[in-house]
């Protein structure tokens, strides 16, 4: 109001604080973190158009854990709210079951692996499935492997590959699948030194690790696109991974990424 009686009327800044009761410095006082609050909004932007389905939390913590910035955190989140970027809130529904056993947590690199399938259609209505691997110790994406059918020894290929380079696990936890049950893995198995551990029948929250992880693969990319061919879900989904593993802060482990946990562990 002071700055537009000024314009208006040319009245002196002086006359124009003391009609309205404040100091000549409250006047004069210009943000200094302008520029700053711009680049917030630039990152948050950019980082909300190309993720999603991330919220703030996520958000927050890629530029502070995997960007190195040093922004507080309520100040990105007074940006983010003022961009309208929060996402609506889902309410959760309310189950009565009985309390699962609490899963193991391991304690060192390839100590468990945790497998499973997922399933999906291309555009031409045509079913696909994703073998996923994971490491369950910095919840590390190992592996997607994608195609029409991926029977027994296709899974053993699959492991054989991420063995190579990763080396192997003690024990591997899956459901109770035909292609976990086949006397094929088994034999595998056996031969590697290689403990399967199967979950009960009915029980997914038994392999908890790879379920969150698949849901992941679903709300990240999977079900935002419609893929014309089989090689086009494998090319996108080993460009997801890496970003999973090496850019995508993960809760569960403090906000920090799987590549960064595993840093940590070295």
């Amino acid at each position: 109001m002071a700055q537009a009686a000024v314009r208006a009327h040319g009245i002196s800044v002086s006359s124009a604080c003391a009609t309205f009761a404040i100091s000549q410095t409250c006047y004069r006082y210009k943000a200094k973190l302008l520029e700053d609050n711009e680049r917030v909004a630039d990152w948050l932007i950019r980082l909300t158009a190309n993720q999603r389905n991330w919220g703030f939390g996520l958000c927050f913590l890629y530029l502070r854990n995997v960007k190195g910035f040093g922004w507080n955190h309520k100040r990105v989140y007074r940006i983010y709210r003022e961009l309208e970027l929060n996402l609506r809130i889902k309410p959760k529904k309310r189950l009565t079951r009985e309390k699962p056993e609490p899963l193991s947590v391991p304690t060192s690199i390839n100590d468990v692996w945790s497998m499973d399938f997922m399933h999906d259609q291309l555009s031409d209505g045509r079913s696909i499935r994703l073998f996923n691997v994971i490491d369950d110790f910095n919840r590390e994406g190992l592996g997607i492997d994608v195609d029409f059918s991926l029977p027994a020894a296709r899974v053993v290929r699959s492991l054989d590959q991420i063995i190579e380079w990763r080396g192997k696990p003690m024990t591997i936890r899956c459901d109770n699948g035909p292609e976990y049950i086949s006397s094929t893995l088994a034999a595998w198995a056996e031969k590697r030194g290689i403990q399967i551990s199967f979950i009960q029948p009915g029980q997914p929250q038994q392999n908890a690790y790879i379920e969150r992880y698949n849901r992941t693969v679903r709300y990240d990319w999977l079900a935002h696109y419609l893929f014309e061919s089989v090689d086009e879900v494998q090319e996108f989904a080993t460009k997801w991974l890496w970003t999973y593993n090496h850019e995508r802060p993960n809760m569960a482990l403090g906000g920090i990424t799987p590549k960064q946990k595993l840093a940590l562990a070295a």
